[in-house]
This record gives structure tokens, sequence and C-alpha cells, in this order.
């Protein structure tokens, strides 16, 4: 896959795994994507995911 194979679906699906990973507190490290454009989606979603994560665990202290 290059950089220039991807749909919106396969954007979404990106996002909502990187979602997923940062809500249940994975590390960033583990983006399983090559292509920038569906890594830089993966990364976005563990962004909002870890930051729902992050809050979560400040409510529960």
């Amino acid at each position: 896959m290059d950089d220039h194979d991807w749909s919106l679906e396969s954007l979404t699906k990106a996002y909502q795994q990187g979602y997923m990973a940062g809500l249940t507190g994975q590390p960033r490290l583990r983006q399983p994507y090559p292509v920038e454009v569906l890594a830089a989606a993966w990364e976005a979603g563990w962004d909002d995911g870890n930051e729902q994560f992050e809050l979560h665990q400040r409510r529960s202290a």
C-alpha cells in the first residue's frame, strides 16, 4: 500500500483503532500503519482516546 492507496473507510478504521488503543492505555509506539496518511489517522485517534483515558484516570484517583 502506498500513500495514495487509502479510502475514507480505511482512514475511519485507522482512527477508530487508534482511539481504542489510546482509550485502553496502550503505548503509542504500537502504531501499525506503514502508510503515512493512515498512520496519521491512527495517531489522531490515539491522541483522542488517550486523552479520555487520562481524564478517566484522574477522575478515578
